[in-house]
């Protein structure tokens, strides 16, 4: 077989020389090998932070700039997580899903309002022009 650029041939097991330790080990046929293994389960679910709704309610729903009061309490629950505070994470996590609640239903609501009154005055300004109460003669 050809040689590669390691000095051996190609498809042949490596040459080494045992470790100390292989040795010993080798030498004393009635010891056996004791392994542990170690299981970690977390004790609770993860904590949400909420970063991705609030950065959403910031961007598109900041009703009363409560999106952006979520947002900040969303990276001080991320903040505290990455320190290991478990109950301030916790704590802040839960003020960023009420502010998040609270900016997407005042918002969603405030959009329907806005849409009804814009059909309202649209309905009115019909109702207006089909009984000639617009003069339009009067702005051009």
């Amino acid at each position: 077989m050809e040689d590669n650029m390691y000095g051996r041939e190609l498809n042949a097991p490596p040459k080494y020389e045992p470790l100390k330790e292989e040795v010993e080990f080798r030498n004393c046929p009635g010891q056996t090998v004791q392994t542990t293994v170690v299981t970690i389960t977390p004790d609770s679910p993860p904590i949400r932070d909420h970063i991705i709704w609030s950065f959403f309610n910031t961007i598109y729903l900041n009703f009363c700039c409560l999106g952006l009061l979520a947002f900040v309490f969303s990276v001080k629950s991320r903040d505290r997580k990455l320190h290991g505070d478990k109950h301030g994470a916790l704590s802040y996590a839960s003020t960023a899903r009420s502010l998040n609640i609270a900016a997407t239903v005042l918002s969603i609501l405030s959009l329907i309002i806005l849409i009804i009154i814009f059909i309202v005055q649209m309905v009115y300004l019909a109702d207006a022009i089909q009984q000639g109460q617009v003069d339009f003669n009067r702005y051009g």
